[in-house]
């Protein structure tokens, strides 16, 4: 059924594509001496004298080519194999969009669960007014905004990173009325995470802005061994509760570790490091983090053990981090940059000496440096969906009689949403889920073009204004083949997340 749709959908999309193109009109109109020669050799190439119906039998033959080693999607207008160019854009693409689709997705999804669980209060109105705002902007737009405030303003204002009071003030008391509007509680305690968000975040800040940090930025032991010892108790409170004495003692346990380490694996991320060596790192953090989980307790090794990987998993993030922002100084003021660090333009910075090139973190940097701008662009569009779909998941769910049944034997509620609720609320989320990872390879025509990406979006773009039918039906095999794919993922995904779909009677 997946080939006889491939085929159904390539069929229709070629002849689509060839009646409604003309290949041969910019030649029509030339002044050229030879435009009859021209035009007469562009219809041999391309097979223009062919009914596009019976053309089609031609392209199609070098997909099936593909069966004994001899893929084939021809050539395109400027004379380069569709195979070729189509492999030089998926890796784009793929670096582009799966970093944005990620972050979407667990940000969406968790925030639009906790918005179900507390449904009515500040955090859900709050979310369910930014949501509904980001989902109603255009890509374009928020894109050019990004370029306008991101890159342009930020840029110059690392040339005197000073925060005005007159910036400092207003957005400081911005951030408490949002975390405070998020907290739930009774009016005072409204007011008192309102003041207090303010403070903190207003003195950190000012603190930010005297130590130059922006210029000189790091996160240091400190720093590491606080974001660690977060993780810890975020990841023990979401999975079994503060009160599960192994988790808890696995959580710090992993947090310890991570902190400890900090130090000795500084040797190992030198300058010859590569992402191996990163590999390497959380392998290290998670497995010993592992088996203090396995040793810990002899009951529910498999609920510590995971406690423990998560947390080191979140906590050696930072430590890498911080790896990065020890060469953003010297990266920013290299004649490459030129103290403009953030780009709004292409993939990387062809001006990077080989020297520069070959320092896995600098090169790593300037990566990281051209994928904030799209990243930020595709998470904000795409995370207002993920957050209304798992809202309205999870509460059809609560509101199931097994839930109010659950609820009745004594279970706590944690034990209730988490191990009973959630997991049946992903059942609608996973077919919207292995879509858009399908989709990803798709490419996002709009940012790509905005930002000056030249991946799987842009490449389809240019096939559709050079009436490059080969290009055109590349990327759109490549498209149809992994949506198929993706739906039997989903339907395969159904019965390992729900075990009564594996259940035949």
């Amino acid at each position: 059924m997946m080939l006889l749709i491939i085929f159904g959908a390539s069929f229709i999309a070629y002849n689509l594509q060839a009646i409604s193109s003309d290949p041969t009109a910019g030649l029509a109109e030339s002044t050229e001496e030879n435009k009859e020669y021209l035009m007469a050799n562009l219809i041999r190439k391309l097979n223009l004298d062919v009914p596009p119906p019976l053309r089609y039998f031609i392209w199609f033959r070098g997909v099936l080519a593909g069966l004994w080693g001899q893929f084939d999607l021809g050539e395109t207008r400027q004379g380069f194999a569709v195979v070729d160019a189509i492999g030089l854009a998926i890796p784009v693409t793929f670096r582009l969009v799966i970093a944005a689709t990620i972050l979407a997705i667990v940000l969406g999804i968790t925030i639009g669960m906790v918005t179900a669980i507390r449904q009515y209060s500040r955090f859900d109105y709050v979310m369910t007014f930014i949501s509904f705002l980001l989902f109603s902007l255009p890509i374009f737009w928020v894109a050019v905004l990004l370029k306008e405030y991101m890159a342009i303003g930020f840029n110059d204002f690392l040339v005197a990173p000073e925060i005005p009071l007159s910036f400092l003030i207003p957005f400081s008391l911005v951030a408490g009325l949002i975390v405070a509007g998020i907290m739930a509680g009774n009016r005072r305690r409204f007011w008192m995470v309102f003041i207090g968000v303010s403070i903190g975040f207003g003195t950190l800040l000012q603190y930010l802005s005297v130590t130059s940090w922006f210029i000189n930025p790091g996160i240091g032991i400190i720093g590491v061994g606080v974001f660690a010892f977060a993780f810890a108790a975020l990841v023990t409170h979401i999975s079994t509760g503060l009160d599960n004495r192994p988790s808890l003692i696995t959580a710090l346990a992993s947090a310890t570790i991570v902190t400890a380490s900090y130090f000795p694996i500084q040797g190992l991320l030198n300058e010859e490091a590569s992402f191996l060596t990163v590999l390497a790192v959380f392998a290290v953090t998670i497995g010993l983090s592992a088996l203090v989980g396995y040793f810990v307790a002899n009951i529910d090794r498999r609920v510590n053990i995971r406690t423990g990987i998560i947390t080191a998993l979140l906590a050696t993030l930072p430590m890498i981090l911080d790896r990065f922002m020890q060469e953003f100084n010297g990266y920013m003021n290299s004649d490459a940059i030129y103290q403009r660090p953030v780009p709004t333009l292409g993939q990387s910075n062809d001006l990077l000496t080989e020297e520069q090139k070959a320092n896995f973190w600098i090169s790593g940097l300037d990566s990281i440096m051209h994928l904030i701008l799209p990243t930020v662009a595709l998470t904000l569009i795409s995370f207002a969906g993920y957050v209304r779909f798992s809202r309205g998941s999870l509460l059809e769910v609560l509101n199931m009689d097994y839930i109010r049944t659950a609820r009745a034997k004594g279970l706590n509620e944690r034990t209730v949403i988490v191990r009973h609720g959630m997991r049946n609320a992903m059942l609608p989320l996973t077919t919207i889920l292995v879509n858009d990872f399908a989709g990803v390879i798709g490419g996002a025509i709009i940012t790509e073009s905005v930002f000056a990406w030249k991946g799987m979006g842009s490449l389809f773009n240019q096939a559709i204004n050079s009436y490059d039918q080969n290009l055109f039906m590349g990327v759109f095999i490549i498209g149809a083949t992994l949506t198929v794919t993706a739906n039997l993922a989903a339907d395969l995904l159904f019965g390992v997340v729900d075990p009564r779909i594996r259940i035949r009677k």
